[in-house]
């Protein structure tokens, strides 16, 4: 079983619908609040290597990077450290403080206890009128599938390619381009940590039509051989860049560095130079 099937055991317990974006919505006075919270263990998030520092910064980036999803502007993070030896806090917390100031968020709080692994966990925060709202559902006929920047990259430093070190340790979420896009008004968005080919699937699981991608448009990692190098941008988690999919008139949008990688279609499927894209990339697995 894997983390998508138990997201359909708690959609029997909740509303379903809450379950199908990056962030939470909450009704916030003239604007909606967005809300994300990420859990980040040693073992199986934190590549061997990590400094404290970079280890409390991704702590910080993948939460800020659901939040851009959505079109918001970060506001507030929590921390919540199950911290393994006491020494390592103070890193971890500078690291996060410094994530929050580049992308324009601050940490408020959170909680700390002693945990044989380190875990952390954090929630984030965020704004955005309504108008500027996206979802992952919303892609209309005609749109075409675009995403932010070169995929595969931080799977490219795991396989060894070390020039990509800094986009697997230090991950930059696409916050500005997310509220840019959220303005210009594409129609569905995501962000794709978990790859492409995955994230293609969780965009095709919440609407009514299919995606033709044609992987020689794909942005792929510098250095990586060309065949390598697309399957770690198809199939390669870690990334923090945003897919999304908008109407062919809004190209090229000021402000953001956006690839064109294929198009919308009416057939519910996902489709990568006319075959069947394998749903395939970084899961969280329980066996039995």
């Amino acid at each position: 079983m894997d983390e998508r099937a138990l997201h359909r055991l708690i959609g029997t317990i909740i509303d379903p619908e809450r379950l199908a974006d990056d962030c939470a919505v909450i009704p916030c006075g003239d604007l909606l609040a967005v809300a994300s919270t990420d859990m980040l263990h040693e073992t199986t998030d934190f590549p061997a290597g990590m400094t404290d520092w970079q280890v409390g910064w991704m702590a910080v980036a993948v939460t800020l990077s659901d939040i851009a999803s959505m079109g918001a502007t970060p506001g507030e993070v929590l921390l919540a450290v199950g911290l393994d030896r006491p020494e390592r806090l103070f890193d971890i917390m500078e690291g996060a403080r410094d994530c929050c100031a580049a992308f324009g968020a601050e940490i408020v709080g959170g909680d700390l206890d002693a945990h044989r692994e380190l875990t952390i966990v954090s929630t984030g925060l965020g704004t955005v009128a309504p108008e500027h709202l996206v979802r992952r559902r919303g892609v209309r006929p005609n749109d075409v599938i675009a995403v932010t920047g070169p995929l595969g990259e931080a799977q490219a430093a795991l396989a060894g390619y070390d020039r990509h070190r800094k986009e697997l340790l230090e991950p930059q979420p696409r916050v500005a381009e997310g509220e840019v896009l959220g303005r210009a008004g594409v129609s569905a968005m995501m962000d794709i940590s978990d790859g492409l080919a995955l994230s293609l699937h969780d965009l095709l699981a919440v609407n009514d039509r299919g995606f033709a991608v044609e992987t020689a448009r794909l942005p792929l990692p510098a250095g990586v051989p060309e065949d390598e190098a697309r399957e770690l941008a198809l199939y390669g988690g870690g990334d923090f860049e945003l897919l999304f999919s908008a109407p062919p008139a809004i190209f090229p949008i000021p402000g953001v560095e956006a690839h064109i990688i294929g198009k919308v279609i009416p057939e519910r499927v996902v489709l990568a130079d006319g075959k069947p894209l394998e749903r395939r990339g970084y899961l969280h697995e329980w066996s039995g």
